[in-house]
């Protein structure tokens, strides 16, 4: 049996706590500095609190860190710091030069280093992986996690993530700034018409774009890291720098799961947001 520990139970993280456990091993997460709601996720997980990070990583034998993208590199560094040596796996949405910083910070301390990728919603996610130890953490998960080792060097599984959220929330970035400077210049209900006519799906999409606007706190983040993959890709990086400030003026919204269009676009029309600004003379 395994001790894995979870950082941080978030709704994704509790789905790795939940495939973790149902594994077999031994699940730990730790209480200090998070909130009451990350608390009771974590215990529908049936996570046992380690109290603190060292007391963690001394339990664990795999420390599996999901997190906001931009606060990835800080956690592997505290848990470095704790003298961690046994094997980390990020699974946060990060780019392969990130996940290359992660891997010395973590490395540095002795530990094994396994890049990951989560794709798909908290029911049934998949967890990508590769690494030298990609196919040992991998037999740590039953359902609802599918784990998938891809037979690629590197930072593929990082790749991957980025490449494929490029596309699903990087579009959704679009229509909702797409929808939000129709109703800027009152042309909502003309738009509608010409989409039922030829674009059919675009409304459904527009609906349901709103129903994940309370998960643009922490796709900001993971926008910018998409631009730097597609930068050293040599591609242009402004297409996800765009979306990054458009979810970053969503971020009132954060856990708003009654969240309607209006108020999305409401947010999005706003002066200081990117469809609300004057229009230079």
């Amino acid at each position: 049996m395994s001790t894995v520990g979870i950082l941080h139970p978030g709704e994704m993280g509790v789905a790795m706590a939940i495939g973790a456990a149902a594994g077999g091993a031994d699940v730990l997460w730790t209480s200090a500095g998070r909130s009451r709601a990350t608390s009771e996720r974590a215990g529908m997980a049936g996570a046992t609190d380690a109290g603190d990070l060292a007391t963690l990583t001394s339990a664990a034998d795999v420390v599996i860190s999901v997190c906001p993208p931009d606060r990835a590199l800080e956690l592997a560094r505290a848990v470095a710091a704790t003298g961690f040596r046994r094997t980390f796996v990020d699974a946060n949405a990060i780019s392969p030069a990130t996940a290359a910083e992660v891997d010395r910070a973590v490395s540095a301390s002795g530990a094994s280093y396994v890049d990951g990728g989560i794709i798909g919603a908290p029911a049934s996610p998949r967890l990508l992986l590769t690494g030298q130890r990609a196919d040992a953490v991998a037999a740590l998960f039953g359902a609802p996690v599918t784990a998938v080792v891809l037979p690629h060097g590197g930072y593929a599984a990082s790749a991957v993530k980025m490449a494929y959220a490029a596309w699903t929330k990087g579009t959704t970035a679009l229509l909702l700034a797409i929808a939000a400077t129709a109703h800027q210049l009152g042309i909502e209900d003309a738009l509608a018409e010409e989409w039922a006519h030829s674009q059919p799906g675009l409304a459904d999409r527009l609906t349901h774009s709103t129903a994940s606007a309370r998960k643009a706190w922490r796709w900001s983040g993971e926008m910018e890291e998409i631009a730097r993959t597609l930068r050293e890709a040599g591609q242009p990086d402004g297409f996800h720098l765009g979306a990054a400030e458009l979810y970053r003026h969503l971020a009132p919204l954060k856990d708003d799961a009654g969240a309607d269009i209006a108020t999305v676009l409401d947010l999005l029309s706003r002066p200081s947001s990117p469809a609300g600004r004057p229009t230079p003379a």
